[in-house]
């Protein structure tokens, strides 16, 4: 097994494999397109083989050789930890459903026409965007595409995403049930999401007759750093009682700012994040649940009746979050 390794010096391919097993290159091929042909026990010897080696399929070559590659692009923005793990989840339904993914990243100096070039060249079949959040993508209508988290009017793009109308509305409902009037939002950018999210605050709170309670702290974007600075913002005027954070990251990085300046949390301030990701159960942060691995398999579901032809009876599926109840929130403090 001393051949065993996490990663090959190069590329490890259907010869090398066939040398090692001790058979063609035909009969690796016939086994790793998991084709009639191989008996059980050479398939047998030549996945262990294949696993010793570290093989792995060459998706370039397989769309070349094929009409349908089974290769879905993924766009992604700036990845917080919820969309970490709706990358994990896309990556483990595809795995499932015998599909690859190729993910290509937009940053600061690349958009999203940049990040499409660079997947055009796996020739894939169906494109999941997790950013960016815009009103029309630029590939609308052209190929199967769904996206996650925000609503596309275009009738040609599938849409996957939690309501964030009843998620606000749940989160404010718990704070104003708890005695809460002051109860800020900390919105995350400029962005559509950002911006549902920060109209379903205001509706909620308009809803509970709080007009004159509405505040909204704009941060620049939606990670870590943008929280803290948020909190420093609300440190300089008077104090809200409760709080409804974009997303955990804002949530947490808020909260740890307060506490760095003596405030109890929730003594003083009640803290809510939005997408009960892995940092807030790390905080035990009440949050307004979304379910990644949940979207993603829904995702996937799409894109491949998409794909297929196959029916697909509502294009939008809006899935109606949960509040999920933790430490920090509690009665407010008395004025």
């Amino acid at each position: 097994m001393a051949d065993e390794q996490p990663w090959p010096r190069r590329r490890v391919t259907l010869a090398d494999v066939a040398k090692r097993a001790g058979v063609s290159p035909a009969l690796v091929s016939i086994v790793m397109r998991d084709a009639p042909g191989a008996s059980p026990q050479s398939r047998e010897r030549i996945l262990a083989v294949a696993k010793q080696l570290g093989y792995r399929p060459d998706v370039r070559a397989r769309s070349l050789a094929s009409l349908k590659a089974h290769v879905i692009g993924v766009l992604f923005g700036r990845a917080g930890r919820f969309h970490l793990e709706l990358i994990d989840g896309l990556y483990a339904a595809a795995e499932e459903r015998g599909w690859d993914l190729v993910l290509s990243a937009l940053t600061t100096s690349r958009d999203e026409k940049r990040a499409l070039a660079s997947l055009h060249d796996f020739r894939f079949d169906a494109l999941i965007m997790l950013g960016p959040p815009v009103a029309e993508p630029l590939l609308a209508g052209s190929v199967p595409l769904v996206v996650m988290g925000w609503h596309v009017p275009h009738p040609g793009v599938d849409i996957v995403r939690t309501s964030d109308e009843h998620g606000m509305a749940q989160a404010v409902q718990h704070l104003v049930d708890l005695g809460h009037r002051r109860i800020t939002h900390l919105q995350g950018g400029t962005g559509l999401v950002a911006v549902s999210r920060r109209d379903a605050y205001v509706k909620a709170m308009r809803s509970h007759g709080l007009d004159g309670e509405i505040r909204i702290v704009r941060c620049d974007g939606e990670d870590q750093l943008d929280g803290q600075l948020a909190a420093r913002e609300l440190l300089k005027d008077k104090l809200p009682t409760g709080i409804v954070a974009f997303n955990d990251d804002i949530a947490a990085a808020a909260m740890s700012v307060l506490t760095q300046h003596g405030l109890d949390v929730p003594g003083d301030v009640s803290v809510i994040g939005f997408d009960d990701s892995a940092i807030a159960r790390a905080f035990d942060l009440t949050s307004i649940q979304q379910i990644p691995h949940a979207m993603a398999h829904l995702a996937l579901d799409r894109i491949i009746a998409r794909t297929t032809e196959t029916a697909v009876p509502d294009r939008e599926l809006v899935l109606e979050p949960d509040l999920i109840l933790r430490s920090t929130t509690g009665p407010a403090r008395r004025q």
